[in-house]
């Protein structure tokens, strides 16, 4: 009954909510830019947490800093032509160089602070992906903020959209799961409680969410419905994968969620797991199928 309550939380609250702040266009989407920054936040700390258990970590202040750093380095390359008119001569790569940035931060760290060099290679390769999973995938998303068709931002449609169909999966691949898998669970060791139905359920998610946008902004999903068909299909999948990875690293550690922020489905990991891998794919499919 609490899984229920929760999942009716997020669908009616934690969703339009969200959606909200995507809508708020002042100074390109400050507010989401904020949220991502402050998402990063908890996300490399939890993460931080899980990892400590088996492998030894840099500083965990280094590493939860490195990880905000490219967000708010993403804010400041999308909000910056709003406030002054000016933007970086590089454009986006500027995210690309705050990642590199911390790449450097990190092995000057362990250079410097390492007494016994047995696990370096263990302790380099966890912090950095720390940073690239919880700090870097996001920002693709912070990417979205500044693209513009004929002009006109376009952040609310594309966000709502991309986020649309990674809660859709979500939501339908609980909702068949829980319906018709009782009897074909299991297929996937990570995950026991995941079933062949609930996969199906998510990938029909996936697709109406993609539909639903096709048919509201036909300006932007342009041209044939099976390439928002065939996108669907790409975003059910990486939230999936997404899904079932945070399950691997959870059972790795022998934790059962994430952490305790949010009441009833545990940590902000456990929520935006699917969002955090489906970004990029989103990010990839608008710019190889719609041009923008």
């Amino acid at each position: 009954m609490n899984k229920i309550l929760s999942r009716l939380f997020v669908f009616f609250v934690g969703i339009p909510l969200v959606i909200l702040i995507v809508c708020l266009p002042y100074f390109n989407h400050l507010a989401l830019h904020v949220l991502i920054c402050a998402i990063t936040f908890i996300a490399a700390t939890e993460l931080y947490d899980i990892y400590k258990i088996n492998h030894p970590l840099l500083s965990k202040k280094l590493i939860v800093g490195c990880s905000v750093f490219i967000p708010v380095i993403g804010m400041i390359y999308a909000v910056l032509p709003a406030v002054t008119g000016k933007s970086f001569p590089v454009g986006q790569e500027i995210i690309t160089y705050a990642l590199i940035v911390d790449f450097l931060l990190l092995l000057f760290s362990e250079v410097i602070t390492a007494k016994t060099f047995e696990t370096s290679n263990t302790r380099i390769a966890s912090s950095v992906f720390i940073v690239l999973y919880s700090g870097y995938i996001i920002t693709f998303i912070s990417r979205m903020t500044v693209i513009e068709i004929g002009g006109n931002n376009i952040t609310t449609p594309l966000v709502s959209v991309f986020l649309l169909m990674v809660f859709m999966c979500d939501s339908l691949a609980w909702l068949f799961g829980v319906l018709l898998g009782k009897n074909n669970r299991g297929v996937v060791k990570a995950s026991p409680n995941k079933s062949v139905m609930g996969f199906i359920g998510g990938f029909a998610g996936s697709i109406a969410a993609g539909v639903l946008g096709y048919i509201l902004w036909p300006n932007i999903f342009h041209g044939s419905i099976l390439k928002i068909i065939f996108m669907g299909i790409c975003i059910a999948f990486s939230s999936i994968i997404g899904d079932l990875t945070e399950s691997i690293f959870k059972r790795s550690a022998g934790v059962k969620d994430s952490g305790h922020v949010i009441p009833g489905r545990g940590g902000v990991l456990d929520s935006i797991d699917s969002i955090l891998m489906s970004a990029p794919v989103f990010y990839l499919m608008i710019s190889i199928l719609y041009g923008i």
